[in-house]
C-alpha cells in the first residue's frame, strides 16, 4: 500500500446523478485482506484493482450532489474510498446520517457492524456469554466493561477443545463455576481454523452457529487450514448458517430505534482504536491481523 497525492474536480459534471464527498472516518475490517487476493467463484466482493485506491465503510459529508435523495452538507455513512475526497455514483447502500446527538465514528462500527457487540445484545437477551480473545487487556474488557460472564485469552490456551468446557474456580475453596458443562447453545463465527473446531466438537444438539467471519484465515498465503470435526453438524443436528450485512440493509432503520437507546442509556458499551490521519491507515489496518488493535479500529480522516 502507498499513498498517493492527486487532484480531482470537487464539483459534479452537469446531469451526474452521483455525490462528491468529503472523508471523515474510515473503518478497518478484517474483510478487506482477502479482497487483496483474487477472488475466484461467487463473492459478495470484489478483489481491489491494484493502483486504485481501498473502498471500505466509512463515513463523509456531502460537498455536491446530483441525486435527489442527498445534499450538500448531508452527512453519509456506507461505502466510500481511502482518499480525501471521494466521488461516489454508485449509491445503494449509502445513508443519512439523521441522528448526530452520537459521535459521527460509531457510524464505522456500532452503528454499522463491529463483532464486540455480539456478547452484549446476547446479555440484553438474557444469554450466559463467554468470550474469546488475543491479549490479557481485552479478556478484562470482555468482562470488566462488556459485561461477559466469562472470558479467556485463546493464544495462551494448548488445549481449545478443553479449554471450552474446563471449570474456573471464583475463589480458592468456594463455588466453581463451568463455561459450557452441557454444551454451548450459540457460537458466532468470526475466527474459523482451530476455534470452529474446538467449538464444534463442544456444541450442543440442535445449537446454531452463525457465520461472520474467519480472521484466522485471511492473511493464509497458501492453503487455508481445513475443519476436521464438520461432522459434528450431522451428529448433533447443528444449523449452521453464513451471512452478510448487505441482506439485512432493508431493515436498517428498525436497527437504530432498537440500538440508539441502548447507547444513549448506556446499556451498550464500545471501545473505539482511533489512527489519525490518512497516511496512518495502512498500519492501523495490518494491526489487525496481529490483534494490535483494542476496540474498533478507525481510521480519522477529517473531524468536519
Amino acid at each position: 500500500m502507498q499513498v498517493i497525492n492527486g487532484t480531482m474536480n470537487l464539483k459534479l459534471q452537469e446531469g451526474s446523478h452521483g455525490i462528491v464527498v468529503k472523508n471523515l472516518y474510515l473503518s478497518c475490517d478484517p474483510y478487506m485482506r482477502s479482497r487483496m487476493t483474487r477472488v475466484e467463484g461467487p463473492n459478495v466482493f470484489t478483489s481491489y484493482s491494484p493502483g486504485s485506491p481501498l473502498t471500505g465503510f466509512g463515513v463523509a459529508k456531502v460537498l455536491d450532489s446530483g441525486h435527489p435523495n442527498f445534499k450538500k452538507g448531508d452527512l453519509i455513512w456506507g461505502t466510500t474510498s481511502w482518499e480525501e475526497y471521494s466521488l461516489i455514483t454508485v449509491l445503494e447502500g449509502l445513508f443519512k446520517i439523521e441522528h448526530t446527538d452520537v459521535p459521527l465514528s460509531y457510524y464505522t462500527g456500532i452503528l454499522g457492524a463491529v463483532g464486540q457487540l455480539v456478547g452484549q445484545f446476547a446479555k440484553l437477551m438474557g444469554c450466559y456469554v463467554v468470550g474469546s480473545a488475543g491479549s490479557k487487556e481485552k479478556v478484562d474488557l470482555l468482562r470488566n466493561k462488556f459485561g461477559f460472564d466469562e472470558a479467556f485469552n485463546y493464544k495462551e490456551e494448548t488445549d481449545l477443545v478443553g479449554a471450552l468446557k474446563r471449570s474456573v474456580s471464583s475463589s480458592l475453596f468456594l463455588s466453581v463455576t463451568w463455561y459450557f458443562p452441557e454444551g454451548i447453545d450459540i457460537y458466532f463465527e468470526n475466527v474459523g481454523g482451530e476455534m470452529l473446531d474446538a467449538v464444534l466438537l463442544n456444541m450442543k444438539d440442535h445449537g446454531r452457529i452463525s457465520v461472520c467471519g474467519q480472521v484466522s484465515q485471511y492473511n493464509i498465503l497458501d492453503q487455508p487450514e481445513g475443519v476436521q470435526n464438520l461432522m459434528c453438524l450431522i451428529y448433533k443436528r447443528i444449523h449452521m448458517k453464513g451471512f452478510v450485512v448487505f441482506d439485512y440493509y432493508n431493515i436498517y432503520p428498525k436497527f437504530l430505534d432498537v440500538m440508539l437507546p441502548y447507547i444513549r442509556e448506556g446499556k451498550i458499551m464500545y471501545v473505539e482504536d482511533i489512527a489519525e490521519g490518512l497516511e496512518s491507515g495502512p498500519a492501523a489496518l495490518v494491526g489487525l491481523y496481529s490483534g494490535r488493535n483494542v476496540g474498533k479500529q478507525v481510521v480519522l480522516f477529517a473531524r468536519e
